[in-house]
């Protein structure tokens, strides 16, 4: 689908960070480095729920930026620059997960709990799985570690719309242009999602029994 003039402009004008990418198309270095700067964290911690691995997640995002790089000369924004960056962010994320299924070292590490950094969004979804369920009271990092795990448990697309939805507070809208799917399939997608991430969390509330993905 062709970009039209007006819509980038609008883009432009309203997201500081397509003014940097397009600081980055005319080959300004220091630009680059910002985007790096706000991005590189999040991406890391959205890639990281996406292959269970921390060193797997920085290579990726590695890639991510990489990609950002080379696209640089025929980029011309036609969204926010965040919904950008993810639909690239999935696309990669999607190809090493297959790749890593095909030479079986998919091993979700979820008994020592390795090198995860909690983070509000998964504090916050603790709270609302909490509410839910007030069965058994526990701490923000138990219960972060917790939902953690929930979140293994579900499907490729379904985790990536939650981490959007919840890490990246992205719309409906833009969920959907970045996982390009319809914002109905995103719906279901996150309906879905939460349903499973109640029965996936709801045994350790009453039993202590840890989720356990596929």
């Amino acid at each position: 689908m062709s970009i039209t003039e007006s819509t980038a402009r609008k883009y432009e004008l309203q997201d500081p960070d397509v003014r940097l990418m397009l600081e980055v198309r005319d080959d300004n270095a220091a630009a680059f480095e910002e985007l790096m700067l706000r991005y590189q964290r999040r991406l890391i911690t959205v890639l990281e729920h996406l292959t269970s691995k921390r060193d797997i997640a920085e290579d990726l995002a590695q890639e991510v930026f990489l990609r950002v790089y080379r696209a640089r000369k025929t980029y011309k924004p036609g969204s926010k620059f965040s919904t950008w960056l993810f639909t690239i962010a999935n696309n990669v994320a999607s190809n090493a997960r297959r790749g890593m299924a095909r030479r079986k070292e998919v091993q979700v590490d979820s008994a020592n709990g390795s090198s995860f950094m909690p983070a509000n969004p998964l504090e916050q979804m603790a709270k609302e799985a909490s509410a839910l369920m007030p069965t058994r009271q526990l701490d923000k990092l138990e219960m972060s570690e917790v939902v953690r795990l929930a979140i293994e448990t579900l499907n490729e697309r379904q985790r990536m719309a939650v981490l959007l939805s919840k890490f990246e507070d992205m719309s409906y809208v833009d969920i959907a242009e970045s996982m390009d799917l319809s914002v109905q399939a995103i719906k279901s997608l996150l309906s879905r999602a939460r349903a499973n991430l109640k029965v996936a969390i709801e045994p350790y509330l009453k039993e202590g029994a840890k989720p356990v993905a596929d």
